[in-house]
Formats: structure tokens, C-alpha cells, sequence
């Protein structure tokens, strides 16, 4: 994944934000939409700003009480998912671990279940007090408790915060010992919640994140690495998607897509924004973008709203930028008089980013309510 390139005596980092850990040593790659110095202070609230917006895009539904106060939250990105994930685990302890039927096939001392006579006459020649059986249990050993127990024991392997190392072991002490099982996306895709398993949902959520982003260290075993980035320009999209979607006011479709351009004897390509609003019978289209812009978007932009404007009959178009609130107005000349102003408009949007992500959230509201008119 291009998380960074690398440049003279040093790595840049790209679009993408979050914490990566090698060994015992931590790089938190946090987003930035001003042009301030990086000091303790902004750190914190940077650091705050990418946290929130990870809980309301990613929308755990976490059981596990306090969870909005979590202990070790401001030290990293990492600690936050480690200590949500802890917290879930500990929530399920305190509720008892769902059971399931499963068989089991193998040598016991006392005949239960069917006799496998072909193995039992193979394997059982000479010790003849034994019974190869195969027969139903009703216990903890299923695919949920293994990919958690997985995860604990990552967690004790990788953990460097001393505040959750107790935890930990706690819960390693308290978990039952499972089987160790290879995990892939596969595995999690085949993954089904019932009403007594539902309450897992979050803590496998969290533990898919930490498991596929880990990559042991096969040669020394020092150096093992774990990777929780974020495509800053995804999530930034998604925050306002969410955002926008709370407002009953408003219907709001993310990615609605049309047909756009077709080569002859090939397959047809798509357009689609990000955000679409839909508001008295009008479209109102968003695209949005984590950058710095010094009020003047790239033509490649304008291009792709000129499009967006064209293919989706839209009365405003407008690019979604973090920054000093503010709205710039424009308009697309006419396609057959060049010197005339049509009537297309495309603006550019800024939001005033704020430390407290509901009240961000009512600013963004307001600020597109107010673009499209409301």
C-alpha cells in the first residue's frame, strides 16, 4: 500500500493518515488542514479531530459502558482501537461466551456419540478400552471466540502501552485456549451474526482491522509491523456523507453513479460524485477534498464538476474543502458564447474544522443547508 515515497534523508507520507508501529517504535501520521505549526498542542487536537472522525464514520456500536471515556485515548490511534477492542472482550467476559454445537471426531475412554467402526478397528487394535467416536459438544470453540483469542494474544505480542498490558493477560487468563486458525478476509467475509451473537459484532469488527494489518517479522522476529492507515480523502467523504445523512431535512446519496462514456465493443464508464443532495425537486452535487487550497481549485477539479453539472442536471455544484468557513461563488461560461456567463454555478465550500465533532457536524449542516438555500 503507497502509505509514503521516499524522499532525500526522510520518508513524505501521502494522503493516508494513522499510526504505523515497527517493533517497539511508533509513527502516528496525523491530518492537517492549516498551515500552523505542528506543536504539542496542535498534535493533541489533530489527533482528536482524526479520532472523532473515525468513530462516526466507522460507526462501532460499542456495548462495553464508558465507552466514550476511554483511559488511554490520547496517547494513539493504535491505543484507541486496542483499548475499544479490550473494553468489547471484557463487555462479553462480564456476559458470558455464547456456546455453539460443533462434532468432534476422535479417541475417548467411554463410548458417547456413533462409533466410527472403520477407524475404530484401525487405530484401537491394541488399546481396546478406547472408542473412535464421533459426537456433538455444546461449548465455547467456535470461529468468534478464535479470531479474539488471536487478537489477545497480538495484542500481548505488539502492546507497548503499560496501561493494557494487565488487561491483557487478564483476559488471556479468563478467555478459554483456542486452536490457532490462519485469518484472511475470506474467513471474516463468511462471518454471520445471530441474535445471540450479535452482541460479538463490534469486537470481530476491530479485531478483522488489527489481524489483516499485521505483518510478522518472519527473519529476526523484532520487528514485526502493524498498519492502521486511512485514505484521509476517503474518510473525510465518508465523515460528510455521515454527517449530511443525520439531517432528516435532506436526502443524501453517496456515489450516485451515471453512465458516462462507452467504447465501441468495450464496457461503459461511470461518473459519480461523492455527495448528491436532494432538496425541493433540485440535485445539488458535493465533491469533497482534504486539502489545503489557497481559494483557487485545480482546473482538473472544475473540469470534473463541469461534468458533474452536466450529466446530473444540478442547480449548484460545489467543492467541499476543510478551512476558514467561507463560500466563494462562481459560474461556468456558455459552451457556444464564450465571453458569457450561463447560469452553471460551481463554489468552493470551506468548513471551519472544530474540536468537538457534533458541534463540526451542526457547522457542516448549516453550511450546506445554506449553499443549497434551506
Amino acid at each position: 500500500m503507497p502509505y509514503f515515497k521516499l524522499i532525500r534523508q526522510g520518508v513524505q507520507f501521502n494522503e493516508y493518515v494513522g499510526a504505523i508501529q515497527v517493533g517497539d517504535t511508533l509513527v502516528e501520521v496525523l491530518p492537517k488542514a492549516d498551515k500552523s505549526k505542528a506543536n504539542g498542542s496542535a498534535k493533541n487536537t489533530w489527533r482528536d479531530v482524526l479520532i472523532n472522525m473515525l468513530r462516526t464514520v466507522q460507526g462501532f456500536d460499542v456495548k462495553a459502558p464508558s465507552a466514550s471515556q476511554l483511559k488511554v485515548r490520547e496517547n494513539s490511534v493504535l491505543d484507541l482501537y486496542f483499548e475499544m477492542f479490550i473494553k468489547e472482550v471484557e463487555y462479553l467476559l462480564h456476559q458470558g461466551l455464547s456456546k455453539r454445537y460443533h462434532q468432534i471426531e476422535g479417541n475417548v475412554l467411554t463410548l458417547k456419540g456413533s462409533l466410527k467402526f472403520d477407524k475404530h478397528l484401525n487405530k484401537n487394535i491394541i488399546h481396546k478400552e478406547r472408542f473412535f467416536t464421533n459426537y456433538t459438544v455444546y461449548d465455547t470453540n467456535h470461529i468468534l471466540h478464535v479470531i479474539i483469542y488471536q487478537t489477545l494474544l497480538l495484542l500481548k505480542r505488539i502492546n507497548t502501552n503499560p496501561l493494557l498490558t494487565g488487561r491483557i493477560n487478564s483476559l488471556l487468563l479468563n478467555f478459554p485456549e483456542l486452536p490457532e486458525r490462519k485469518t484472511t478476509e475470506s474467513l471474516f467475509n463468511k462471518i454471520v451474526f445471530n441474535r445471540k451473537t450479535q452482541g460479538y459484532k463490534t469486537a470481530i469488527e476491530i479485531a478483522r482491522l488489527i489481524l489483516l494489518q499485521y505483518h510478522p517479522d518472519l527473519s529476526k522476529g523484532k520487528n514485526d509491523v502493524l498498519a492502521l492507515m486511512f485514505d484521509m480523502n476517503m474518510l473525510w467523504e465518508q465523515f460528510v456523507l455521515v454527517t449530511l445523512k443525520k439531517e432528516k431535512s435532506l436526502r443524501v446519496k453517496g456515489q450516485n453513479s451515471r453512465f458516462f462514456w462507452k467504447p465501441i465493443g468495450g464496457h461503459s464508464r461511470t461518473i459519480r460524485p461523492d455527495i448528491t443532495i436532494f432538496k425541493n425537486g433540485k440535485n445539488y452535487v458535493l465533491d469533497t477534498k482534504w486539502k489545503m487550497v489557497d481559494r483557487k481549485p485545480s482546473i482538473e477539479d472544475i473540469r470534473q464538476m463541469y461534468a458533474y453539472h452536466q450529466y446530473f442536471d444540478a442547480a449548484k455544484v460545489a467543492l467541499l474543502f476543510p478551512g476558514t468557513a467561507g463560500y466563494i461563488s462562481g459560474k461556468f461560461f456558455e459552451t457556444n458564447q464564450h465571453r458569457n456567463l450561463s447560469d452553471k454555478e460551481c463554489g468552493l465550500l470551506f468548513t471551519q474544522f472544530n474540536e468537538s465533532v457534533k458541534n463540526w457536524q451542526k457547522q457542516i449542516v448549516c453550511e450546506v443547508s445554506g449553499w443549497i438555500g434551506v
